[in-house]
């Protein structure tokens, strides 16, 4: 036989805040397609020598049995999207040289 359900403990319901109860900032529109200041240029990106430095600070992901085999495959990840990012600021010539870093 089935065992009987236990009761759940009732959970309080906080009453809803309705428009009345905001503060009167809250209730002031706000246009959200206004003009935005010009963002400044950004700064030339410095290529990482070792990308994986930080994931192999932290050590050996917690996977039992499986944990250097996972760590290097977090490191290939990381590596790939090393790659990916110098990629794509190279082809925007953001990509910081000798003379500019």
């Amino acid at each position: 036989m089935n065992q009987p359900r236990r009761p759940q403990p009732q959970q309080r319901r906080r009453p809803n805040q309705t428009a009345s109860s905001l503060s009167p900032a809250a209730q002031k529109p706000t246009d959200i397609w206004r003009p935005v200041p010009q963002l400044p240029d950004p700064a030339p990106i410095v290529v990482a020598s070792d990308p994986t430095a930080l994931v192999r600070s932290l050590g050996d992901p917690p996977v039992p049995g499986k944990s250097v085999i996972a760590g290097h495959y977090i490191g290939a990840v990381v590596e790939r999207a090393a790659g990916l990012a110098t990629a794509l600021a190279a082809s925007v010539d953001l990509l910081a040289t000798q003379d500019n870093s």
